[in-house]
């Protein structure tokens, strides 16, 4: 090492240590760079499979190797003198480079320079930029505060939208959302911090929420037309678990687009007649007022009596206009009844539908209240074996795994939808889908919604969709459906 480089390094090293911070600073970025480096080259290539990796590598070694550069910084100019500057200052460069044979060296002087801050520069951007995108990763979001949102992440990963990164529904693209959604986050992560968080999550109904324009990048509006044969499975509680079917032909319809007339479910959307409603509670549920805007007229219908005179329209509550949410109000975190939960697992063969009244006693062990998921492994387990042992023994003895496999799946059902240090139960999030346990279309089309003429929004169940069968072992139009496609050659 040429005598210009060696001086420059010995005076680089004695103006950092005349300062205890610009020192610390030295030693933290010294033991960080390399660290850190390594680091970020084995999140990108996928090497360590652990999301608090990530964690570890941008929201921590990151910002300590920034804290140590910035200490370093400060260091030297708090302790800097004339003398000790001169040596990085242009002037000095310039005076070197005009004396004869001095520019071999003062070369080396500024390469060395050069690569040590590029160096830095390098390591910090590339931290930065993958540092963002982890904060934006599916990861990121959904399992490093394990407890907090591992209710959500269990029902997205077997939701349809599982291959799609959080943010691109709780954000999208629109930049006010990113910066809501950044200093939300900062937020959140104090209350995990303090455990101030509110447990059960309420539903982001303010904040977070995926809008119209969100959802409509992939389920395109002018594709929404026609119906869809809807078939819903059950199981039975009795001896055989019976496997019954609903068969419904959805009348999807269209919002009107593309010269289609708005029509089926979908009118709700239609930007033709747009819907507003008004509602007085945080979940959404109690709708005191709707009124729909057609041709330049508005129709509003009150809740109340026929006879009565419709409310106020300055009433209080808060106004929505209707858009995909208000009725796909879960369309990716959907957490299922306990009779849900389990007719899944017995149509998908998980539990066995052969094991008699499976179905009853996995109810019966899985809809107590339980302290925690510990508790309630055990529970499930005990209560099913202690009922089978003492009314099919024979059963049992002959075949172990079938209780075995039952009493597993019955478990998975349980801990898919409940979350005891959470406090979420079976009943805690609503699904608007539907209209069951008198929520969902029914919070508008429960007739006690009146205009002004004594008009109320219809209830039948023929608006939105026919009943081809309800609950039957093998219904016969399914039956039917099924000989029409094998003699048109499909399967």
């Amino acid at each position: 090492m040429g005598k210009t480089s060696a001086f420059f390094i010995k005076t680089a090293v004695n103006l950092i240590s005349r300062s205890k911070l610009s020192v610390l600073g030295g030693v933290m970025t010294s033991v960080l760079a390399p660290v850190l480096l390594i680091c970020v080259v084995l999140d990108i290539r996928g090497t360590v499979d652990n999301p608090y990796f990530g964690f570890l590598i941008y929201l921590i070694l990151g910002p300590l190797f920034v804290l140590g550069l910035t200490l370093l910084i400060i260091g030297v100019f708090i302790s800097r003198g004339k003398e000790d500057i001169g040596l990085f200052t242009f002037e000095y460069i310039e005076e070197q480079l005009a004396r004869p044979g001095r520019y071999t060296r003062i070369r080396r002087h500024i390469l060395l320079s050069l690569f040590f801050t590029l160096t830095t520069l390098l390591l910090v951007i590339l931290v930065s930029y993958t540092g963002f995108h982890y904060t934006e990763s599916t990861s990121f979001c959904s399992q490093t505060c394990h407890q907090v949102m591992g209710p959500a992440y269990a029902t997205y990963e077997h939701s349809p939208h599982s291959r799609i990164s959080c943010v691109q529904c709780h954000i999208g693209k629109q930049s006010q959302w990113l910066t809501k959604a950044k200093f939300s986050g900062v937020k959140q992560i104090f209350a995990v911090l303090f455990n101030t968080y509110p447990r059960p999550i309420p539903q982001p109904i303010t904040s977070l929420r995926p809008v119209r324009e969100t959802c409509e990048e992939c389920h395109r509006p002018e594709m929404f037309h026609g119906d869809k044969l809807y078939i819903k499975d059950r199981f039975l509680p009795d001896e055989h678990n019976t496997h019954v079917q609903t068969a419904l032909l959805m009348k999807i319809g269209s919002g009107g687009y593309l010269g289609r007339k708005a029509h089926g479910i979908h009118w709700h959307v239609s930007e033709d007649h747009p819907v507003f409603y008004r509602y007085t509670d945080q979940a959404q549920e109690d709708v005191s007022q709707v009124w729909l805007q057609d041709g330049g007229q508005e129709i509003r219908f009150s809740k109340t009596s026929p006879t009565a005179k419709p409310a106020a329209p300055s009433v209080a509550g808060t106004v929505r206009k209707m858009d995909c949410m208000d009725c796909h109000n879960r369309p990716t975190h959907v957490f299922l009844s306990a009779d849900e939960a389990l007719d899944e697992k017995l149509v998908t063969g998980i539990i066995p539908s052969e094991l008699p009244f499976i179905k009853r006693q996995g109810l019966q062990t899985i809809t107590p209240h339980y302290d925690s998921a510990d508790q309630a492994l055990q529970e499930i387990s005990r209560g099913l074996k202690e009922w089978y042992l003492a009314n099919y023994p024979d059963l049992v003895n002959h075949d172990k795994t079938l209780l075995d496999k039952a009493i597993a799946g019955v478990q998975q059902a349980y801990m898919e939808n409940v979350f005891p240090a959470m406090h979420i139960n079976w009943d805690t999030y609503t699904d608007f889908i539907g209209h069951k346990n008198g929520s969902g279309c029914f919070r508008c089309h429960d007739g006690q919604h009146f205009s002004e003429n004594g008009q109320a929004i219809s209830n039948a169940c023929d608006i939105c969709h026919v009943i081809l069968a309800e609950n039957e072992p093998s219904p016969d139009v399914l039956g039917l459906l099924q000989k029409t496609l094998q003699h048109q050659g499909q399967p």
